[in-house]
């Protein structure tokens, strides 16, 4: 077991990238003063298709990176779990990795890295469950002509602190779709983003997450269109209910003078079930060219609907049940685009649990 390295310039909260986050809350992961334990806790579930391997190996970083927890652990991790999809092959089920051995004790610093070949089709679910403190540098290479579906599910246990940065980097007439869905954890703090290196490329982020009484979530997007005639779309919605309970979604799309031709719109909206929930909401459109499709973002936050409410009971559906009907269909247009009916209805469980827990 060892300890974080601290040969970088520490948040301080007062960083437009930390304004919103608990550091103290971190458990050292941002400071560098949580214990390392050296342990690999993500698996695959099933035997891997032909043309698919998972090994462990030594890569060199796709992309740099500005964030602190990354940086600390691309200079403390040294292997990369590697899940490689070949060229020129279709994998039809979903690949199913899975986390376990977690520990809160100290921290797992982990480097992973889903890569698809030219003209690969794949669908990859990554299941975060347990209790742990875990950073996570993951990155995602699509070559040209291929297609991934990128799934990943923060179903942690309470007391779980997640920081990761998902990023994709989408190659010519590459389509890249992710799912990120968080409903457990005490702390999780996720950065999707984007790097268009060719043109034709697209990427859809979507999300849902849904955070009760003390539980912090933050989703930051950064797409970055660098190409011309690319198209990005984000859509996350978040429900809340619970005193202290907090969500921080941060949607930043960055047009770039060459980039003629990209088409791009973000939206967030946040449900309110209760008071003494916050939910923090900053879209960001930087553009600069005119030479554009289209480029737009929306933000809502707000309480259920009365008329909604009202239509259900008027049906002689009680005041509880009307309401978990309404943050279903609120969750179900992202969730049903899993594509699996097992996970989503395992979601949809969870997500009333948490709702009944709530009294919301």
């Amino acid at each position: 077991m060892s300890v974080l390295t601290t040969n970088y310039l520490t948040p301080t909260g007062r960083e437009e990238a930390w304004r919103f986050t608990p550091l103290k809350r971190l458990r050292g992961l941002h400071d560098g003063s949580a214990s390392v334990d050296l342990r690999h806790s993500l698996i695959t579930k099933a035997a891997l298709p032909s043309g698919v391997t998972f090994l462990r190996e030594n890569l060199v970083p796709l992309a740099a990176s500005d964030d602190v927890i990354i940086e600390r652990i691309r200079g403390e991790a040294s292997e990369t779990a590697h899940l490689a999809i070949a060229a020129d092959i279709e994998i039809s089920e979903p690949i199913f990795l899975t986390r376990s051995n977690g520990s809160m004790d100290s921290a797992e610093l982990s480097r992973v890295r889903i890569s698809l070949g030219t003209h690969a089709k794949a669908t990859v679910i990554v299941e975060n469950i347990g209790e742990t403190l875990l950073a996570e540098d993951l990155e995602i290479s699509l070559s040209a002509g291929s297609s991934l579906s990128f799934v990943s599910l923060q179903e942690f246990d309470a007391k779980t602190v997640y920081t990761a940065r998902h990023h994709a980097v989408v190659d010519k007439d590459a389509s890249f779709r992710s799912i990120n869905v968080t409903v457990g954890g005490d702390v999780v703090r996720i950065l999707p983003t984007v790097e268009f290196t060719a043109p034709g490329a697209s990427a859809e982020l979507l999300g849902v997450y849904f955070a009760t009484a003390g539980q912090f979530f933050e989703h930051r997007m950064h797409v970055d269109h660098a190409v011309p005639n690319a198209k990005s779309r984000v859509n996350y919605k978040g429900a809340l209910a619970g005193k202290d309970a907090h969500t921080v979604w941060i949607g930043d799309v960055l047009i770039r003078a060459v980039a003629e031709g990209t088409d791009t719109y973000e939206l967030n909206r946040n449900l309110l079930l209760s008071d003494g929930a916050r939910a923090d909401s900053v879209p960001n459109l930087e553009i600069e060219t005119g030479e554009i499709v289209g480029a737009g973002h929306a933000s809502t936050t707000g309480r259920f609907d009365d008329e909604q409410l009202f239509y259900l009971m008027s049906r002689g559906i009680s005041l509880d049940n009307a309401r978990r009907l309404v943050v279903r269909g609120f969750f179900s247009e992202i969730i049903n685009e899993i594509g699996n009916e097992e996970v989503q209805e395992r979601l949809m469980s969870r997500i009333d649990n948490e709702l009944e827990k709530a009294g919301a």
